[in-house]
């Protein structure tokens, strides 16, 4: 059914039906998790930055700056999605400006592989997480966290670099097996911090949950068991035990 305006008969842009009415809970929760986002791209352009100036090889460091350029490139997309329904895009990022301190704090690599790996396995649960709370976003929103969190050509990189090493060299991928089941607990940490500090998160994952025909009462089990599936599938990739 078209939507009209009143006294007009203009049809409704697609943008506007898909935009949170501003100061409705829907735009709040939309802009805290948009803002999450936001943060985690911008937290990826300076570890890219910085992995781009520690890269063994000339290739890779080349490699690793495209990738942080892109990364700017995501997170100003987000910025411009919050500005887009009405929101604040610094202070929505502001409120996530520790989000990963603690995380990183716990979780300093000693190794090219196992930065690598760190990049791969513990930033990627929080990407995951954004993507199962994007369930409980509006159309618009919903399809601009899924597609910034699409680009895997990061993770490609590691993977490829990762399994090249590990296939060469035994010892390395039972450390590499270790790390990884350090990375994700500590990775779980963080989202469950984010759970209690956060309730706008909690309401976008009971409702993406409530959204499937088969969801459990319990939306936040749910979460963390397909965190934990999605965590074990990048560890098989590398060939490695969750």
């Amino acid at each position: 059914m078209t939507t009209t305006h009143a006294g007009t008969g203009a049809e409704a842009s697609p943008t506007a039906a898909t935009t949170p009415p501003v100061g409705s809970l829907e735009h709040a929760d939309a802009v805290e998790l948009l803002g999450l986002v936001a943060q985690l791209e911008h937290v990826a352009f300076a570890r890219l930055a910085a992995d781009s100036a520690l890269a063994p090889t000339i290739e890779q460091r080349l490699e690793l700056s495209r990738f942080a350029a892109a990364a700017v490139e995501r997170r100003d997309r987000v910025l411009a999605r919050i500005t887009e329904i009405g929101g604040d895009p610094v202070a929505a990022v502001r409120v996530y400006g520790d989000v990963l301190d603690d995380f990183d704090a716990r979780t300093p690599p000693g190794s090219w592989w196992e930065r690598l790996l760190k990049a791969y396995v513990g930033y990627g649960v929080a990407d995951d997480f954004c993507r199962l709370a994007a369930e409980g976003l509006d159309p618009g929103s919903r399809a601009v966290v899924l597609e910034v969190l699409d680009d895997a050509s990061h993770a490609e990189l590691a993977v490829a670099e990762l399994d090249a090493a590990g296939s060469a060299d035994r010892v390395l991928t039972a450390r590499l097996a270790l790390w990884g089941r350090r990375l994700v607990g500590e990775a779980l940490g963080v989202v469950q911090r984010l759970l209690v500090q956060r309730p706008a998160l909690v309401r976008l994952v009971a409702l993406g949950s409530a959204s499937q025909p088969d969801a459990p009462p319990n939306a936040p089990t749910k979460l963390f068991g397909e965190l934990t599936a999605q965590h074990t599938r990048r560890m098989a990739r590398l060939g490695l035990t969750a």
